[in-house]
C-alpha cells in the first residue's frame, strides 16, 4: 500500500510537470492526490499506525480490544486533523492576504503605479513596474499581485512580444519579491507557522540573493526591449462599482493593509498564534475601513454585484485547493514513512544542502514551485539546536536547526527555479493564458536570463552562510 500511495504522488508528480500539454487544471491534481491517498491509508490504518505510532495508539485504547473502528478514529483525531489544520492555517492566511489586495485594488489604491509609469520609455517603464511588483509581493500574496500587474501592463503595452517581455520580468519579480519575507510566498508562511525560521533573520539572508535574482535577468531582459514602447494611454476608469475615494482615503486604506501585515511578525512573536489570525484581523479592520468609506456607495445599483471581494469567489478558490491538495498529500506521504527513507538516503549518499538545494531549483522548474518545496520541508524536521552534540556529524545536522542553511536554500531556489520555465508556477501559468504565450518562446528569450540570475543568488547566499555562519 505504501508503494501505491507514492505511485500515486509521483503520477501526481508527472501530471503537473505536464500540465501545459494536458490543461488539467493543477488544483483537480491536488486534491486526486490528496483525497485518494488518505483513503487508501485508512485501509491499511492498522499496519501504518503500528508502524509510524504504536505507542500513542495504546494509550489511544486505554485498555480496550483494537478493531477497525478504532484505529479509524486514532488516525483521524491524531494524524489527519494534524495536517488539515497545517494546511488549514496556510489557506486562511493566503485567503485573507488575496482579499486585501482585492480590496485595495478595488478601491484604486495601486492607482499610482499607473501614474508611476506613465512613458514610453522602456527601461523606465519596466524598472518602475518591477520595483513596484517586488515590494508589494514581498508583503502581500505574489500570485495575486503578479495578476494585478499584469493588467496594469496589459492595457498599456500594445505590442504583444513587448508584453511578453515585460510580463516575463513581473513575473519574476513577484515571485523573488515572494520568497524574500516569510509573509510573501506560501513555502514562507510554512516555515515561519512552525518555528522553522525567523521572520527577521529570513529576510536579512535571502534580501541580497533575490535583489540580484530580480535585478540581473531584469537588466538583461531591458536590452531586449526597443527605447520606445507601443503603448496607449487609456484614462483612469471611474470605479463606480467599487469605489469613488480621494486620495487620502486610498492612502488610508494602503496603511491599513500593508502596514497591517507588517505588523504579523510582531503579533506571532507576542501571541505565539499562527500567523493566519493575525492575516484574518487585519482583513476585519480593512474591509470595516472600506464600508465606511465607501457607505453612500453600498446601496447603489451598481455596488450590489461586487460586495464581496473577488477574491472570494472562483478564482482563487483554485489556488486555495492546490495547497490543501498538495498538503494533504504530503502528509500521507509522510505518515507512509516513505520520505524518512528518502532523507535517509539523501544525507548518505548526497550530504550536502546546497547540492540538494540546485537539484530542488531544478526540478521546481519542471513540475511545480510549492509542490518541490513542500517535499524538501517534509523530508527534514528542524532540529533542537541544544541536541546537537548528540549527532555524529554534527556541523551537517547544523543545516537543520532553526534558521539553518537548508530552510533558506530551498525556500530561495524553489521561489526562483520556478522561473526557469513559465508553466511551473501559478504566477507563470497566469502570464502564459493573457498573452497566449508558448513555451518555446519563454526558453528562447527569458530562461537563461532567469538562470544566470538564479546561479548568482546562489553564490551570493552561500556567502552568506559561509562568513556569517
Amino acid at each position: 500500500m505504501t508503494l501505491l500511495i507514492v505511485l500515486i504522488f509521483i503520477l501526481g508528480y508527472v501530471l503537473l510537470a505536464t500540465t501545459h500539454l494536458t490543461n488539467v487544471n493543477k488544483a483537480a491534481i491536488a486534491m486526486f492526490m490528496g483525497t485518494v491517498g488518505w483513503v487508501l491509508y485508512i485501509c491499511y490504518g492498522t499496519d501504518f499506525v503500528m508502524s509510524q505510532h504504536p505507542r500513542e495508539y495504546f494509550d489511544f485504547l486505554a485498555g480496550e480490544l483494537p478493531n477497525s473502528d478504532a484505529v479509524k478514529y486514532f488516525i483521524y483525531d491524531n494524524i489527519f486533523l494534524k495536517y488539515v489544520g497545517k494546511a488549514a492555517a496556510i489557506v486562511l492566511f493566503l485567503l485573507a492576504t488575496m482579499t486585501i489586495v482585492e480590496i485595495l485594488y478595488n478601491n484604486g489604491c495601486f492607482d499610482f503605479i499607473s501614474e508611476w509609469i506613465r512613458t514610453r520609455n522602456s527601461k523606465r517603464l519596466l524598472w518602475t513596474i518591477t520595483v513596484a511588483t517586488f515590494i508589494i509581493s514581498a508583503n502581500l500574496d505574489n500570485l495575486t499581485t503578479t495578476a494585478m500587474m499584469l493588467v496594469i501592463m496589459h492595457g498599456i503595452v500594445q505590442n504583444r512580444r513587448q508584453r511578453m517581455l515585460i510580463g516575463s520580468a513581473i513575473v519574476l519579480a513577484a515571485n523573488t519579491g515572494g520568497c524574500m519575507t516569510v509573509i510573501g510566498d506560501p513555502a514562507g508562511v510554512i516555515l515561519w507557522g512552525e518555528e522553522t525560521v525567523t521572520a527577521t533573520n529570513f529576510s536579512a539572508y535571502l534580501a541580497l540573493p533575490a535583489l540580484t535574482a530580480w535585478a540581473l535577468p531584469t537588466y538583461l531582459i531591458g536590452r531586449c526591449l526597443p527605447a520606445r514602447l507601443d503603448v496607449e494611454w487609456p484614462a483612469i476608469p471611474y470605479r463606480g462599482d467599487d469605489t469613488n475615494l480621494n486620495r487620502l482615503q486610498r492612502l488610508s486604506m494602503l496603511f491599513v493593509g500593508i502596514g497591517g501585515l507588517w505588523f504579523i511578525p510582531t503579533f506571532h512573536n507576542i501571541t505565539k498564534l499562527s500567523p493566519f489570525l493575525g492575516a484574518l484581523c487585519v482583513l476585519a479592520v480593512l474591509w470595516v475601513v472600506n464600508e465606511v468609506f465607501n457607505r453612500k456607495l453600498m446601496n447603489a445599483e451598481q455596488m450590489i454585484q461586487r460586495r464581496f471581494p473577488r477574491s472570494l469567489q472562483y478564482g482563487s478558490l483554485q489556488m486555495i485547493l492546490f495547497i490543501m491538495g498538495i498538503m494533504l498529500s504530503m502528509g500521507v506521504v509522510n505518515e507512509t514513512g516513505f520520505f524518512a527513507s528518502v532523507s535517509e538516503w539523501i544525507d548518505y549518499n548526497i550530504h550536502n544542502v546546497w547540492v540538494l538545494g540546485v537539484l530542488s531549483g531544478l526540478l521546481s522548474g519542471v513540475v511545480d514551485t510549492f509542490t518541490v518545496a513542500m517535499t524538501n520541508l517534509s523530508l527534514y524536521d528542524v532540529v533542537d539546536a541544544a541536541a546537537l552534540q548528540r549527532w555524529v556529524d554534527s556541523d551537517y545536522m547544523a543545516n537543520f536547526v532553526q534558521n539553518g542553511t537548508y530552510w533558506k536554500v530551498v525556500a530561495f531556489s524553489t521561489s526562483v527555479g520556478g522561473c526557469l520555465t513559465c508553466f511551473a508556477s501559478q504566477s507563470g501559468l497566469a502570464l502564459m493564458k493573457m498573452e497566449r504565450m508558448h513555451v518555446g518562446w519563454y526558453f528562447k528569450n527569458c530562461m537563461p536570463k532567469v538562470l544566470l540570475g538564479w546561479a548568482v543568488g546562489m553564490v551570493l547566499l552561500w556567502v552568506e552562510c559561509y562568513l556569517l555562519k
